[in-house]
């Protein structure tokens, strides 16, 4: 299975824990594929060094490193036409179609609105964790 992680469930998981770190740990133990695009790797790291200044003692790095070693990247072109409300989400859903992904994970409620667009179903970490894990 091949999935795209919202900046918000990557950045929780890594800062605060919970439901989406149990997303990125079944990840790193290889129960998923992890596809982004250089455009979603850009975000992951300015809002994790926002975060960083705030909470000095967590860093995203390393796990941005694992990323960019073990993830698929793939180049996504935004499409024409938009799929959410907020043109930044659209970058999701460019990055799941380019590789060819099953699922994108999102707490966004723009994303899970959008949820089939493409082809693609968008879940919350809860739904993946509860469902698919």
């Amino acid at each position: 299975m091949k999935v795209v992680i919202d900046t918000n469930v990557l950045v929780s998981g890594v800062f605060f824990g919970g439901l989406p770190a149990r997303v990125l740990e079944a990840w790193r133990d290889g129960q998923y594929d992890l596809v982004v695009s250089t455009e979603i790797l850009d975000e992951y790291r300015r809002v994790g060094d926002e975060l960083a200044r705030r909470f000095p003692l967590v860093s995203l790095d390393p796990f941005l490193g694992l990323v960019v070693a073990c993830a698929k990247i793939v180049d996504a072109p935004h499409r024409a036409e938009p799929v959410c409300p907020d043109p930044d989400d659209d970058k999701f859903f460019a990055c799941a179609v380019a590789g060819r992904c099953d699922l994108i994970v999102s707490g966004d409620r723009h994303l899970l609105d959008a949820s089939g667009s493409h082809g693609v179903k968008v879940v919350t970490p809860r739904q993946l964790v509860d469902t698919l894990l």
